[in-house]
């Protein structure tokens, strides 16, 4: 399950980054002006870097036997995607969100959630994997 789990976060990461590097604007839609300044839009592209980084850690600790330091990328990913999930919920009960906000926030939910889990569900840290 983690495998898959890893593999589809990196997928969707990579393909969020990519929007960002690539067509900020386009990805923006409606969160986006149609005239944003070129300020707004390096913003956007700068935040592209770290989901590739992000996308490419889950990529590549997705075939990594479990230990302690695939705890730490499910935590980390679990977090990331809990934080993210938190704002989109408090921007779609405010109404200060765009309307695409709510199939976003079914998507980061789920992969709150499937991190939980999958967190839940490893053994606790050795001491020789502490070291």
């Amino acid at each position: 399950m983690v495998k898959y789990l890893l593999t589809a976060a990196a997928v969707y990461l990579g393909a969020i980054g990519l929007a960002l590097l690539f067509v900020p604007a386009q990805f923006g839609v409606d969160a986006v002006p149609k005239d944003a300044s070129p300020e707004l839009l390096a913003l956007l592209r700068l935040l592209g870097g770290p989901m590739l980084g992000i996308a490419v850690l889950n990529w590549m600790s997705r075939t990594t036997p479990p230990s302690a330091l695939r705890r730490t990328v499910l935590l980390a990913n679990l977090v990331g995607f809990g934080v993210v999930a938190a704002n989109d919920v408090v921007g779609v009960v405010t109404g200060d969100a765009r309307d695409l906000a709510r199939i976003f926030l079914v998507v980061h939910l789920a992969f709150t959630v499937a991190f939980a889990v999958a967190l839940a569900r490893r053994a606790p840290v050795t001491a020789g994997e502490r070291a």
